[in-house]
């Protein structure tokens, strides 16, 4: 989605996404705007946005009902699931890199090349082209291969944590929401894709025990997007980030416990690669599941240990 939005860099993109966005501020706009948001308990509330909870700072970890991670009861039969989710250019991909390298852990980037052949059909290139007429087939389409992916068996009987960039309560809560609200997204097409994601929350094991939430400011993840010079990014507006941006804090960020009762890790995404890099490392038992477990990771050095003890007896 954040791709297809990405590419249309034509004059005419520009004026539509600049008049289908926020005109003067958020509050204003939600003041105007018609329909509501389906809850992930399935009741329905305002589409105007509930207030940020003060106490949701960067670095706040839990989201109430569920405070503690201590309180996720993961399913024996399944590993440890983690979401990434935040803004373009938060540093999605370079967590799932860093977490890629360690044993146990299974990596699942984002499927843009499902998106992009589907059996002969680009669909990133249909969105490019008109993305009113070809958003409600992309969107679809992406619930469907998130679907596909979150629900991926183990590769090995090995693995105790699999990780994801972005999710379907993502693309439900966030992009979904923000398609409508911007006037890309027909009701209709709004409701059926909501009845959809309804019957796969009730019939499929979709929950996620962690999310790992990015949290960045837009001007900052904008002047990263134009340094790294992605080609299907030259051109993205500034307010599209802004937009994406307010997306995530409504469905994060909120007390709201009916929008999500997923336990969030806040981390800040403005620093530096480097202080980035060390929240990793801090907050790794958090994000890998042993705070939940009880447990503590063991180094490989005391796994040395061990094996020369072994060896040596």
């Amino acid at each position: 989605m954040i791709k297809s939005v990405a590419k249309l860099t034509s004059t005419t993109y520009n004026k539509r996404i600049l008049t289908l966005s926020y005109s003067t501020t958020l509050s204003t706009t939600l003041t105007e705007m018609e329909g509501i948001i389906t809850t992930i308990s399935g009741l329905k509330r305002p589409a105007a946005s509930p207030s940020v909870s003060p106490n949701k700072k960067t670095n706040f970890v839990g989201i109430s009902p569920m405070k503690e991670l201590t309180n996720v009861k993961t399913p024996t039969d399944r590993p440890f699931r983690v979401s990434i989710e935040g803004n373009i250019g938060a540093g999605k991909s370079t967590l799932i890199n860093y977490f890629s390298k360690m044993p146990g852990i299974e990596t699942f980037a984002e499927p843009i090349e499902w998106w992009r052949n589907v059996q002969g059909h680009n669909l990133l290139d249909l969105m490019y082209s008109d993305i009113h007429e070809w958003l409600k087939v992309f969107q679809s389409y992406v619930q469907f291969t998130r679907l596909r992916v979150q629900t991926s068996k183990p590769k090995s009987a090995t693995t105790t944590v699999q990780m994801f960039e972005r999710s379907i309560q993502n693309n439900r809560f966030c992009f979904l929401e923000q398609a409508y609200r911007s006037g890309y997204l027909h009701g209709a097409d709004y409701a059926v894709m909501d009845q959809w994601y309804r019957w796969i929350r009730a019939n499929v094991d979709i929950s996620l025990d962690l999310i790992v939430y990015l949290r960045s400011t837009p001007d900052v993840v904008y002047e990263r997007v134009k340094a790294r010079g992605r080609p299907e990014e030259t051109g993205l507006p500034l307010q599209y980030l802004r937009d994406l941006h307010d997306s995530h804090e409504r469905w994060l960020m909120t007390d709201d416990e009916r929008f999500n009762t997923i336990p969030v890790l806040v981390l800040d995404a403005d620093k530096t690669l480097e202080e980035i890099v060390e929240q990793y490392k801090r907050n790794e038992n958090k994000i890998l599941g042993f705070d939940k477990k009880g447990r503590v990771k063991v180094e490989q050095e005391d796994k040395d240990k061990v094996k020369k003890m072994l060896d040596y007896n």
